[in-house]
């Protein structure tokens, strides 16, 4: 146990209100924490298996210490589990364990366990309780946090869920200590995406203590975990089912989906390596089309490099298919409005802003000339 204090983040939802708390130990205090809102001393818990190897345990132990005992459903790890499948398995196994309305679903996982079970969650007798326990830096800093739910579809990710809020987030930052530091980056490439669409200054303070926090600085992890929570919280608090403000949040992830679906959505490019790329090409488009500096893509793309993550096209590894190609793909994201896509484009570091004013054209000389440089 750290000596680290907890810190809270309040999304202030009205009646589905919930805190974020975060900070080292959680898991054996996650009886303390979940306790108060049971009506009956006992949770269904939905992980993976290889967070199960590594955390089960810890919080059954954390709940048993408040005397709530624990059933556990462990699905395959990946995201090939966020699927119709795995979906029908697991409300299946909730009927099967009589959850009640009133009861509460515990999500112990990354962000493909936290939308799939938020999204069983979601449907299971019209909508039960549910708590986030995410296990990695990209779950705690974004997938957790907002209430989306869902599963992916063969025509492409996340085009099946619901909007629902959990009861609580447990972000247990020891636990970021057990990822890959492949993963650890992938998810700061969210914790970037913050500061480069709405806090110059976090990105800043980034660049000064990123390195560290990557390094395992308890404190800086906490700190960067609790900005990027209350960023999304506020922006969540603002437009909760996505009418508006809440696409900011997509930064970087129009060229993101296109490149995940363009590499089969597996390992040769992890979500949150994705988003940095995307972030780049954001910055990179802004920059063509007049709205910031040359400076401002220049200095992002330094600031993933020097974090060792991936910065363009030519990281990829493998083929990738032609600008035309990637163009159709981004037209089957759900940020599509009347055929029109919806780019988040910046006027500067923390100025992102949402339009379809993006000339088709322009895309493409920017994707061929990525692609080129492969």
């Amino acid at each position: 146990m750290s000596n680290v204090a907890m810190e809270t983040v309040h999304v202030g939802l009205g009646d589905r209100a919930y805190d974020i708390h975060i900070g080292p130990g959680l898991l054996a205090q996650a009886g303390a924490l979940i306790g108060p809102m049971l009506r009956r001393k006992q949770v269904c818990v939905v992980t993976d298996e290889n967070v199960a190897a590594l955390h089960l345990e810890a919080l059954r132990a954390g709940l048993a210490a408040d005397g709530i005992a624990c059933e556990a459903l462990v699905l395959p790890a990946g995201e090939a589990t966020k699927s119709w499948p795995h979906f029908e398995r697991t409300v299946e196994w909730l009927l099967e364990q009589r959850v009640e309305r009133r009861d509460l679903v515990v999500a112990l996982g990354g962000g493909v366990i936290g939308d799939l079970t938020g999204f069983a969650a979601a449907v299971l007798r019209r909508g039960v309780g549910f708590v986030q326990i995410p296990t990695s830096l990209l779950a705690q800093v974004d997938s957790s946090v907002g209430g989306k739910t869902g599963i992916n579809a063969p025509q492409g990710k996340n085009l099946i869920g619901a909007f629902h809020q959990p009861a609580l987030v447990l972000a247990d930052v020891d636990v970021l200590g057990t990822l890959t530091p492949r993963d650890f980056l992938a998810g700061y490439g969210e914790v970037v995406k913050y500061g480069l669409l709405g806090d110059a200054k976090f990105f800043d303070w980034l660049e000064a203590h990123a390195p560290a926090m990557a390094a395992g600085d308890m404190d800086a992890r906490i700190a960067a975990v609790k900005r990027s929570c209350e960023m999304k919280a506020e922006i969540v608090m603002r437009d909760e089912t996505e009418q508006g403000d809440r696409a900011l949040l997509n930064l970087g992830h129009t060229f993101c989906h296109a490149l995940e679906a363009a590499t089969g959505f597996g390992d040769r490019l992890l979500h949150g390596e994705g988003v940095a790329i995307g972030c780049a090409l954001a910055f990179e488009l802004s920059y063509r089309m007049g709205l910031c500096a040359q400076e401002d893509p220049s200095r992002v793309r330094q600031h993933l490099a020097e974090m060792g993550m991936k910065v363009d096209l030519r990281d990829i590894e493998g083929d990738l298919p032609d600008a035309e190609t990637l163009l159709d793909l981004m037209g089957q994201d759900k940020k599509v409005v009347d055929g029109q896509l919806r780019f988040i484009l910046a006027r500067g570091i923390g100025q992102a802003f949402v339009t379809a004013d993006v000339p088709r054209e322009t895309v493409r000389v920017l994707l061929e000339d990525a692609l080129s440089a492969r």
